[in-house]
């Protein structure tokens, strides 16, 4: 349950556990204690940087639950993608290096605040191996006010548990780590071995190969990870954890996904229950889209004190468990990890993929709560009248993780889309074939648009213009009336950033009550602020009761109005005196002729209002209409010069 009562909490002090009822768990996560960061590499040392190609890291550590001391060696295994003199990677500067080898031999370096250069000498294709022996405390929001967040401990309120976990994301991994810190370069596998006391456990990527006792009151876990991975999806989390594993058993898949959960003694009996339901969200993603990415190796949890989680490769770590945000974190396995933003100004990719898979969630498994949760979406996303999902700063991590854009308008988006494309087959095929396409890779925001494109054949580039590049939100009004059993409509648009975005073209859906024949849901196409239609053969139309019922688009709606002086569409002179469509009933052809000069388009939607053909011509054309199953289409023609009339038209057998 998300919520539990007050009386309870006297019983069960457990209950106080990270039970949360608010939905900013992973921005608060992961915006931390960040206000402004940047990288802190200068233009040209990225561009150092970016000369070689690493393709494994091996972190071999010493940690503790009780403090943020750390110690041990990082090798980087790379290739020289050109000739290069030496390597540059990231290191926090408070931070000791003692040595670096080249290939097992000792090395001089040189150091510039984060930045450390060791000279490699190699030519483009060779290979090298950097060893990195380091120790020291790693920064605080106090020392360091534009990260801090890469290496924490703190208790587990409100016990006497410690634990040390790390949280790297967008900028901080060489905040704990030496590493290369670039989306475009993920690491071809990674393992990592830390050394803890032996009353703890410590969590990371991948498989646990090994767990040796040291003999000396220390042990030493030894994870494995064999897929691509980002520097920053790089784990630790050491505590007095025990280990609560279960599985998954997707369709499809021959062999269980195991489900591994590093818990802390006594949250296991409150919180069982909801790490259970991971097993339902790893069922449901993969039937969605696509096998769960990292099957051959686990997915798991690590328990720390955190506001929220993190969706660290095979092992989130997280702070409470909640249906919303276990399968938020869980999403990102395939939103965010197996394919991972390009760049941070397209962290929508991750997050709002991840934000809207929490819909989907419930849409599957708690029907009844979707619709609100969307709703909700919406009403925080017009808080506010402006802001874009693609992030126009991208070194400020209040930007990269806005809650209202990125994640609410992000998820608000994907909705959107899968309405406009209108199948939800293709919609989802397209998801999948992301997934496929992108496997192991980065991706931008456009990849996602071509794969919708792709799938549907429809041009989105208008959707992404106005939704994810622009700003703000429509407002819609409608007047209607009724003349001989023609329905004439008038749909007005208002944006709440015009100077951005003045025009929303996504269709939007209007409710008609009748009082013979039920409700209708009307899709009508937007191309303009003011738009007309008129509609043959509706009859018993009663009222306009609802602009967008579903609540598919992100809008506030104006007023609703039956106006009886709206007699004609009187900006349309494609009028029926001259316009012929016969025959109407038709078993399959048409004839179509208009008597207006130039350059013509027909556009034909189905009974849902989506657009299935579309041609230009001259003054008459035929249709076979064959193609389609039987049922009622409405047809709406367009002079070059915007003059347009719809039609509806009924196809039998």
């Amino acid at each position: 349950m998300k919520a539990v009562s007050l009386g309870l909490i006297l019983i069960i002090p457990f209950i106080y556990f990270g039970q949360k009822t608010n939905k900013e768990f992973c921005s608060n996560v992961k915006i931390k204690s960040t206000l402004q960061k940047s990288n802190t590499l200068t233009v040209s040392q990225i561009a150092e940087s970016e000369k070689y190609d690493v393709t494994y890291y091996k972190l071999d550590l010493n940690v503790d639950n009780l403090s943020t001391l750390i110690s041990g060696t990082v090798e980087i295994h790379a290739f020289a993608k050109e000739n290069l003199d030496s390597a540059l990677f990231e290191l926090f500067n408070t931070l000791a290096i003692s040595q670096i080898r080249l290939n097992g031999i000792p090395v001089n370096f040189s150091r510039n605040n984060s930045a450390v250069k060791v000279p490699v000498n190699a030519l483009i294709g060779n290979s090298f191996i950097l060893s990195i022996d380091y120790n020291g405390t790693p920064p605080t929001a106090l020392t360091n006010p534009l990260g801090g967040s890469g290496l924490t401990n703190d208790y587990f309120q409100p016990t006497s548990y410690r634990v040390t976990w790390s949280l790297s994301q967008p900028f901080s991994a060489y905040e704990w780590w030496p590493c290369k810190q670039s989306l475009k370069d993920k690491a071809d596998s990674c393992a990592v071995n830390i050394t803890v006391p032996s009353s703890c456990k410590a969590g990371s990527n991948g498989i646990l190969q090994n767990v040796i006792d040291l003999g000396n009151g220390k042990s030493r876990y030894e994870w494995k990870h064999n897929h691509p991975i980002e520097c920053y999806l790089i784990s630790i989390a050491v505590g007095e954890y025990i280990d609560y594993s279960i599985y998954a058993n997707p369709i499809g898949s021959s062999n269980p996904v195991l489900i591994q959960n590093y818990i802390l003694p006594d949250y296991l009996n409150f919180a069982q229950a909801q790490i259970d339901e991971t097993v339902d969200f790893i069922e449901l993603y993969a039937s969605i889209y696509g096998p769960y990415p990292f099957q051959d190796e686990k997915y798991g949890h690590c328990l720390a004190p955190i506001s929220g989680g993190m969706e660290h490769q095979t092992m989130t770590t997280q702070g409470y468990f909640e249906k919303s945000i276990t399968a938020h974190e869980l999403a990102h396995q395939w939103f965010g990890d197996n394919v991972t933003c390009a760049s941070w100004a397209d962290i929508w990719v991750n997050e709002g993929f991840a934000a809207y898979s929490e819909n989907l969630m419930l849409e599957n498994l708690y029907p009844v709560e979707r619709a609100q949760d969307m709703l909700d979406r919406h009403t925080s996303v017009m808080s506010q009248f402006d802001g874009s999902i693609w992030v126009v700063d991208s070194l400020n991590s209040n930007s990269i993780f806005n809650y209202r854009l990125t994640y609410e308008k992000g998820a608000a988006f994907i909705y959107t889309l899968r309405y406009i494309l209108n199948n939800d087959a293709q919609f989802f095929q397209a998801l999948r074939n992301y997934q496929n396409n992108f496997k192991d890779s980065v991706a931008i925001g456009l990849d996602v648009k071509n794969e919708l494109e792709l799938a549907s054949g429809l041009d989105l580039n208008n959707a992404f213009q106005e939704w994810y590049y622009g700003e703000g939100y429509p407002t819609y009004s409608a007047k209607w009336n009724l003349v001989n059993n023609n329905l004439i409509v008038e749909i007005t648009q208002s944006t709440s950033f015009p100077t951005v975005t003045p025009l929303f073209t996504n269709p939007i859906d209007l409710k008609f009550t009748r009082s013979v024949g039920g409700d209708t849901i009307i899709r009508f196409p937007i191309s303009a602020n003011l738009n007309h239609f008129e509609i043959a053969n509706i009859p018993n139309v009663t009222s306009l009761s609802a602009i967008d019922p579903n609540n598919w688009i992100i809008n506030k709606m104006g007023f609703i109005l039956h106006d009886i002086n709206l007699l004609q569409v009187n900006t349309v002179s494609l009028n029926e005196k001259n316009m012929i469509i016969s025959p109407n009933p038709t078993n399959g052809p048409i004839h179509i002729k208009v008597e207006n000069k130039g350059l013509n388009q027909i556009a034909i939607f189905d009974s849902k209002g989506k657009q299935v053909w579309i041609k230009t011509f001259q003054n008459e054309i035929d249709v076979d209409l064959n193609q389609f199953q039987e049922g009622t289409f409405l047809i709406k023609i367009e002079s070059e010069n915007g003059e347009f009339k719809t039609h509806k038209i009924v196809k039998n057998n």
